[in-house]
């Protein structure tokens, strides 16, 4: 008998991609809990691990070696990530403020955000200075100082061990590229002043070493450009300064109404801030039962306990409490593959220390690198002979790549009589109709996407953007739409919330395409579905893919790559960086664009037959053949990559099959991937080309000159 999905009846939001929610998200993953819907909220597709920053600045790691995926972590966890800073909570109506976006509602709530080294009342530090934490930026700042050339002066605020080991890298660093000019390191008081006595001994040594300069009891008056004014007159030049003096919380948690420390939110012995659904975790946390440092192995130590007491809420079983350890082992990195050790009292210090800590290090992020791949679907023991062939080796992709293939819907298609209706225009390879109505032209046409993302507030974008693909493609103006919804099970409120973050979202496209939402239907099945039925009014006859003539050249406003990246995404093989570009471009509507294409003399918008299947469309309706410039196709980030790799969308061999003896490869392949919400292929007279180009490049699209269409029959050949 088949059992329906279980209904979702929780909304679990975890704020922030620290520590202590990583690895919640990795034990969720590995034990889900029925009921509960998790979600993940973080600025970027990534999380640095702290442990190996200094390693990081020093050059002894890659920047990828520092960062945590959440978005592929987030997948294995069924979580939805939001790629945002949320900046404001409301704990009476349970709401998460995330810019851009409306509100996301909780039952229970984690606060896991870390920390921030900004320095608002030290004058130049916003414009001049970067501070120490978020550790995403800075990293990010870093990478990009070291490339430069030249001789290089750097600064850091805030002798405490944190500032220590980060001049020790920086000074590390420019010195193996011979750029290094003066390293200074700056206080207030005493440099290491909070250190014992023997490990300020065995740091100031290491400073000697990397000719560091200390600047002790004395504060920074200004920042201005490559230089420093302390407030005793002197001047310290540097031109790259940062900030790791003390810890500030994140200025939206003092207005959320919790208990707060100094600006840290309160938590007891459980974990649970004032408010009881919602915890905080690590260096955004104070432990009011037993105060302790900011340091990340309070975080790791915390998620076995936060993960316990989350799941603990919602089945209604017994809390545990968080006993943090009276000391721990602290590994300071000291520029060079040394590090000094201190636990106790005890010190030791060498290379062999640096390979323990590199251990410990490599050990945390292993876990996050190897999750488990995705199992294939089981089948009974009893089932058809060619059942296995048709499943697939791979889940069905959603998005384009869940549509039926172009063979299937030709054959579907012809099988229709002929038009009664003589107000009604079937345009010629085109997924829409022309309605003549009172002297007035209207097209309509629909679409539907299965969800290939778990936040509908993202997939509700891609899908209005793809249903306006058509009426853009013919230069019309959007008119009105209604919605197609199929919801997965979830419990009545979960409902509503679902409901009314894809409509929002849904009419905010809409309303910018100047058109309106005006109704729809919604039903319950076993996924997320999202579709729309659009008009669109034309003022002159409406572009089409007939119209194309012998020496035109073909522009395309998107990159191609979108199928691969989220099929890869769906099986955990994709970087979290290229999905997030993915999605950003996904998301872009083509308004703009068709308006400046709008004398094109065919166009059509590149979604599930791939940029080869659908140039092939022009080319049967007008009679021409075209040529392909690959190199000048553009590729999505990371597309050619995954291709490489055999990474394909499940409807690739389908759209293949188009085409079989064109060239194969990584970048061929492309060619027939199948897009969501994918850019503008038009026609377009070649005495124009460039200065459209021109145009769509200003309005911000990645558009580009691929080819060009000839006499001929229609087929499609590669220069």
């Amino acid at each position: 008998m088949h059992s329906a999905p279980l209904p979702a009846t929780k909304d679990v939001v975890l704020i922030g991609g620290g520590h202590a929610h990583a690895l919640v998200l990795l034990k969720w993953g590995m034990r889900p809990l029925a009921g509960a819907r998790l979600t993940v909220i973080n600025p970027g597709p990534t999380a640095p691990y702290s442990g190996m920053l200094p390693g990081f600045v020093a050059g002894h790691y890659q920047r990828d070696d520092l960062d945590i995926d959440l978005v592929k972590l987030a997948r294995f966890a069924g979580a939805r990530v939001i790629l945002g800073a949320a900046d404001g909570l409301d704990p009476h109506a349970r709401m998460v403020h995330v810019p851009g976006r409306a509100p996301i509602a909780y039952d229970l709530a984690s606060i896991d955000v870390g920390i921030t080294s900004e320095m608002p009342d030290l004058p130049g530090f916003a414009d001049h200075g970067v501070p120490a934490k978020p550790l995403g930026a800075f990293a990010q700042s870093w990478d990009q100082f070291r490339r430069g050339s030249g001789p290089a002066n750097i600064a850091v605020i805030g002798g405490g061990v944190a500032g220590a080991e980060l001049v020790l890298a920086m000074a590390h660093a420019l010195s193996q590229q011979g750029r290094l000019g003066q390293a200074t390191l700056i206080d207030s008081g005493p440099v290491l002043g909070q250190a014992s006595p023997e490990v300020a001994k065995r740091l100031r040594r290491a400073f000697s070493e990397h000719r560091v300069t200390l600047v002790e009891n004395t504060g920074v008056e200004r920042l201005e450009p490559g230089l420093i004014h302390l407030a005793d007159g002197r001047m310290v030049l540097s031109d790259f300064t940062t900030g790791a003096a003390g810890a500030r919380p994140h200025d939206w948690i003092a207005e959320c109404g919790l208990d707060l420390h100094q600006g840290f939110v309160t938590v007891d012995d459980t974990l649970q801030s004032s408010a009881p659904d919602i915890f905080a975790v690590g260096d955004c946390a104070h432990l009011a039962f037993s105060p302790r440092p900011k340091a990340g192995v309070y975080a790791v130590r915390q998620a076995p306990i936060l993960y316990h007491n989350l799941r603990a809420r919602l089945t209604q079983d017994p809390l545990r409490k968080y006993k943090p350890q009276k000391d721990y082992l602290k590994l300071i990195s000291m520029g060079r593959k040394e590090a000094l050790g201190d636990r106790f009292g005890l010190q030791f210090s060498g290379s062999l220390v640096w390979g323990w800590k590199d251990r410990i290090d490599q050990n945390f992020m292993e876990q996050f690198r190897q999750l488990p791949k995705m199992d294939t679907p089981k089948l009974p023991p009893e089932h058809t002979h060619d059942l296995p062939q048709a499943l697939g080796e791979k889940p069905l992709c959603g998005g384009c790549g869940a549509k039926a293939g172009r063979g299937a819907l030709r054959a579907a298609l012809t099988a229709l009589g002929p038009m009664q209706r003589q107000d009604v225009s079937a345009l010629p390879g085109d997924d829409a109709a022309l309605v003549q109505t009172g002297g007035v032209q209207q097209v309509i046409s629909t679409d539907h996407l299965r969800a290939s993302l778990l936040d509908p507030v993202v997939m509700a974008r891609v899908a209005a953007v793809h249903a306006l693909g058509d009426i853009w493609a013919m230069a019309a103006t959007p008119q009105v739409a209604t919605a197609n919804l199929i919801l997965p099970r979830l419990s009545p409120a979960l409902q509503q919330r679902s409901l009314t973050e894809i409509m929002a979202t849904a009419g905010e496209v809409f309303q910018a395409a100047g058109a309106d939402i005006v109704g729809g239907h919604t039903s319950i099945g076993d996924e997320l579905s999202i579709g729309f039925t659009v008009t669109g009014l034309c003022p002159s006859q409406p572009i089409t893919l007939a119209g194309a003539k012998p020496g035109d050249v073909l522009i395309l406003t998107k990159p191609i790559g979108s199928g691969v990246i989220m099929a890869a995404e769906m099986s955990g093989d994709a970087k979290g960086e290229w999905v997030a570009a993915a999605l950003t471009q996904m998301c872009q509507p083509q308004g703009a664009a068709a308006r400046i294409l709008s004398e094109a003399h065919a166009m059509t918008d590149v979604t599930g037959f791939g940029l080869a299947g659908h140039l092939l469309g022009i080319c049967e309706a007008s009679g021409l053949a075209a040529r392909l410039d690959l190199n000048a196709v553009p590729m999505m980030q990371g597309a050619i990559e995954l291709s490489a790799h055999g990474i394909r969308s499940s409807l690739f061999e389908d759209n293949r099959s188009l085409a079989p003896n064109l060239a194969r490869g990584p970048e061929a392949d492309l060619l027939f991937d199948p897009q969501t919400a994918g850019g503008l292929l038009a026609s377009v007279d070649a005495d124009t080309a460039d200065e459209l180009l021109e145009q769509l490049q200003a309005a911000g699209y990645t558009a580009a000159r691929i080819g060009d269409l000839t006499s001929g029959a229609p087929e499609l050949t590669l220069r």
